[in-house]
Order: structure tokens, then sequence, then C-alpha cells
């Protein structure tokens, strides 16, 4: 089952594909100032105003140096900064040797220093620029939403870690409506270099006699009578001895799990957690 957490994305992942085709290009337009806390890098684009000077203004790309270049003041440091403290710099220099109450205005025009990856099964993965404040809603937006295969399980790898040393995060999104937990971990703010992966819906397939033989999404802390009752529970010929088939990915080896569903059902036994791709085999019942 598609998960209807992020039913959003998914409606605007099927909207999306298949895409018409894209219309002719249509002029840029003027850039928006950047929320104030993204720190502008090497290959950001800016776009800095000098009103009433209209030959001092220039777009400009931020160099490897860290500096952009601009009329009478040369290179400017920029790099590291925000939108506003970019601002206060310029008109500050301005100011200074040159102007009498300079008004400036400075806006990215182009988003290319710092960037995450989206992975698995979304829409559009690939790399994508963080534009200020990003979260990971935004950025699973962005990627096009999930594919009807990603099953709502998503890691996050950060490069340096999160608060409390770890290099990863895991997060399931799922259920018919969304969490307050799951809120949350949606705003989650991405750092540049962050990888994140949507997972692939795994199976588990419950054969024999059972109502309703079939392949099954491998839910979270699935048991085997859990799997059991997806199925339908058993027929009347049914037996409660049953096996799960299962083979270790990193051996290739078979393993067989022998369960007995009266004693689960009585305590005596534990009812085992399945893995992907597990086979349960329900026998007929010898009378």
């Amino acid at each position: 089952m598609v998960p209807a957490l992020l039913s959003t994305l998914f409606l605007l992942a099927q909207a999306a594909s298949p895409r018409p085709p894209a219309a002719p290009a249509a002029p840029s337009p003027r850039p928006t100032p950047a929320s104030t806390e993204y720190r502008i890098g090497p290959g950001d684009v800016l776009e800095v105003t000098v009103f009433g000077n209209e030959d001092l203004s220039r777009t400009t790309t931020v160099q490897p140096s860290g500096a952009v270049t601009l009329a009478l003041l040369g290179e400017v440091q920029v790099a590291g900064l925000t939108v506003p403290e970019v601002k206060a710099r310029v008109t500050s220099m301005l100011g200074r040797d040159f102007l009498v109450n300079p008004q400036v205005e400075v806006a990215i025009k182009e988003y290319q220093s710092q960037f995450v990856t989206i992975i698995g099964e979304v829409n559009t993965p690939g790399r994508k620029p963080l534009r200020g404040r990003t979260r990971l809603v935004d950025a699973l937006i962005e990627a096009g939403g999930f594919t009807p295969r990603a099953s709502g399980e998503l890691t996050i790898s950060r490069p340096g870690g999160f608060e409390g040393g770890q290099s990863t995060m895991r997060l399931r999104l799922g259920g018919e409506t969304m969490t307050p937990q799951e809120q949350i971990a949606l705003e989650l703010p991405l750092r540049t270099g962050d990888i994140v992966t949507a997972s692939a819906k795994q199976y588990v397939t419950v054969e024999g006699e059972v109502s309703r033989p079939n392949r099954y999404t491998l839910e979270a802390d699935l048991t085997v009578s859990a799997a059991i009752s997806m199925a339908g529970g058993l027929t009347k010929y049914g037996s409660s001895d049953v096996r799960v088939r299962r083979v270790n990915p990193a051996t290739g080896a078979v393993e067989i799990l022998k369960v007995d569903l009266k004693d689960v059902r009585k305590g005596k036994e534990l009812d085992p957690l399945l893995q992907p791709n597990d086979v349960v085999s329900v026998a007929r019942r010898l009378f």
C-alpha cells in the first residue's frame, strides 16, 4: 500500500508524471531576496542593484576565491555571508568612499554552491540545490514526490553527523494521517552534502493453505501470524505448522524456520518477525 502520510507529495508526483513538453523558456523573473539563513558560496550568482546608479549594478558570480567583482569596489569577499550581510558590506563600502547614502539591493539569482542529493524511490532523483532554508519536505517536492514503489522509509546521511553524533537519521512516514512526529520530521532543515534515500517497498510471500495466497508488503514489525492474517487466515485444511523460507542476503544460504501457530497463540513460542523476501508456507493439515 502506498503510504498515505505524504498524500500531497504523491499527488504532486502523479500530476508531474508524465510531464507535458516544456513550453518555450520565458524571460527569467527578477530574483527574490533569499532567506537570511542561506550562506552564499562559490558558484552562486548574485544580482547587485545600486538604485540611481545603474552603471554600478551588476549580475556577478561568486568566484572560487569567495569574491565577486563590482564596479568601483573591485573584488568583494562574500562567501559565508547572508544576503543582508552582503548588502550591508556593499552599502558600507560604497558609502565610505564613493556615494552619499547609497541604496543597495542584493538578491540571489542562481543557487549553485550548496546541494543535497535525493536518491531512491522519487520521481526525479539527483542533486538538488539548497535555496535558503530548505526543509526535508521541500527537497522531496523538488524531487517530484515519491514513486508508487516507495515504502515511506527515508534515510538521511549527513557529513559531520547530526546533533548527538549519529551520521544517519532514519524516518518512517506512513499511516492514514500524518502524526505530529512525522510533521516535525518533514520540517528538518537540510544541509549541503546531505543524502536523502527513499527506500522501496519490500515484500513477503504467503502461500499454501491460506485464503488469499499472495505477495504482501512488508510493514514494520510484521510477524508470521500477522502475515497469515493479512492473507485471510488459514483455510479449513490449513495446518498450524508453518515454515518460513529465508535466504541469507550475505551468503545466499537458505534457512528454514519452523513455527507452531498454536504455541504462538498460547505464548509458548515467539511470533518471529519477518524479513524482506521471506516465504511463509502453510501446509495442508493431515487427517
